[in-house]
């Protein structure tokens, strides 16, 4: 892909666009915000599909069950938020992680993608939303390089560029999908965990006061992460970042809710820090997140 191409792809959207999600919306509390901030956000963006991200942490047994609990995961969030009529489109996802940078791993999820970006163009890219480990947008682009001018991939990994480390949930568990995306030349917009995103958190009387008991979804996330905070904290004080909400906020910000730049992709190293070369392709670089304008929109959105 030429440069003018590029910058062309990361330019921030203007008009509504059509998107896709891929999620591990069992790992924790974030993730079912996200979904529903998209299935909401009409005006902005048309929710295509959605995909089971794998994922492995105390809340699975391994990278397959993670996959398995998301997928029906999601099915839970799109029933609650009316929107059942998205459920043929919901796909698993990857039952494992890459084993290299060269070999994608098979999934109705990755095969979908693939199908889905050919009918899309740079004039009218599918919008790649991914929070979770980026093994299925990965495994797209090895399998199908054809797709990396008719797709941008907002992805919520890694931590802010002038952290310690990079060892950021999401892109850890794949560090070689997360070089793929990287190394590609595809159009990506990161955001940041540690650093930029972890500004955007919030607490159990903001959540009772705004969501609580309004409707069946917004009654949901608010018990669910009050509960899941509270098992944690166990009555010492407490925020909870709601992460994933972000990266939608990419496709429905029109100015406010984020502020970002263009910078040379890094490179995701194995020993959990980034390498930088200026020579490398353009992406779009988020640094900053509008706390309260964010969440004001999305609990506006939530008890609609």
């Amino acid at each position: 892909m030429n440069q003018e191409t590029l910058l062309k792809l990361l330019a921030p959207p203007t008009a509504k666009v059509d998107m896709v999600l891929d999620t591990d919306a069992y790992n924790e509390i974030d993730d079912q915000f996200a979904i529903a901030y998209a299935l909401k956000s009409t005006d902005k963006c048309d929710v295509k599909a959605l995909y089971a991200a794998p994922f492995h942490n105390e809340n699975s047994t391994g990278p397959l069950d993670g996959m398995e609990k998301s997928y029906d995961e999601i099915k839970k969030i799109i029933a609650l938020a009316g929107r059942a009529d998205l459920e043929p489109n919901v796909f698993r996802g990857s039952g494992c992680y890459l084993t290299d940078e060269k070999t994608p791993v098979e999934s109705p999820a990755m095969r979908d993608l693939i199908e889905r970006a050919r009918g899309y163009s740079t004039d009218n890219p599918l919008y790649v939303v991914a929070i979770g480990a980026i093994t299925n947008v990965a495994s797209a682009i090895i399998a199908a390089p054809d797709i990396i001018d008719k797709i941008v991939i907002v992805w919520l990994g890694g931590h802010a560029w002038d952290w310690d480390n990079t060892g950021e949930f999401n892109m850890c568990q794949d560090v070689a999908a997360a070089r793929v995306i990287f190394g590609c030349g595809a159009a990506v917009v990161q955001l940041p965990c540690m650093g930029v995103v972890s500004a955007f958190y919030t607490t159990k009387p903001e959540l009772e006061y705004w969501l609580a008991g309004k409707n069946p979804l917004a009654d949901y996330l608010a018990k669910n992460t009050i509960a899941a905070a509270e098992s944690y904290a166990k009555g010492r004080v407490w925020s909870r970042v709601i992460w994933d909400v972000t990266a939608v906020a990419y496709i429905t910000d029109r100015g406010g809710l984020l502020a970002s730049r263009l910078e040379h992709a890094p490179i995701p190293e194995y020993d959990d820090h980034y390498s930088f070369d200026k020579s490398r392709h353009f992406m779009r670089y988020v640094h900053h997140v509008n706390r309260d304008a964010l969440f004001g929109d999305l609990f506006a959105k939530l008890c609609e």
